[in-house]
């Protein structure tokens, strides 16, 4: 047992395929975080709400995973350490037909203006 375990839950699957409150809004994100506990989806802190933080500090499900296709790495938000996970239930990304910045239709035109 790694000292992360107790806070990966390996049988849960995401959320859906882009942020939760970004998508009930109406709003974008430019990328996707997992909740590695319950599998909630939210948006990174480059997108303009950083829900997957705002998700961290309201549940404290402190480990997340990059939602992006190709891409392996875990986060420990309390650590602040990258890490080498286990294998998540399915999918572990987007989908591959899904713009990033997402979703389709919601992003402004001057997105790259409004990064933080």
């Amino acid at each position: 047992m790694t000292v992360h375990d107790e806070e990966i839950n390996v049988d849960v699957a995401p959320s859906g395929t882009g942020c939760v409150e970004c998508m009930k809004a109406g709003g974008w994100w430019l990328h996707l975080r997992r909740c590695a506990q319950c599998g909630h989806i939210g948006c990174c802190d480059n997108s303009p709400h950083r829900h997957a933080t705002q998700h961290f500090h309201a549940t404290g499900h402190a480990v997340i995973t990059s939602f992006e296709p190709g891409e392996t790495w875990f986060y420990n938000f309390r650590s602040k350490q990258f890490f080498d996970g286990p294998a998540l239930h399915p999918p572990l990304s987007h989908p591959l037909d899904q713009p990033v910045p997402g979703p389709r239709g919601k992003v402004p035109e001057d997105w790259e203006d409004l990064l933080m």
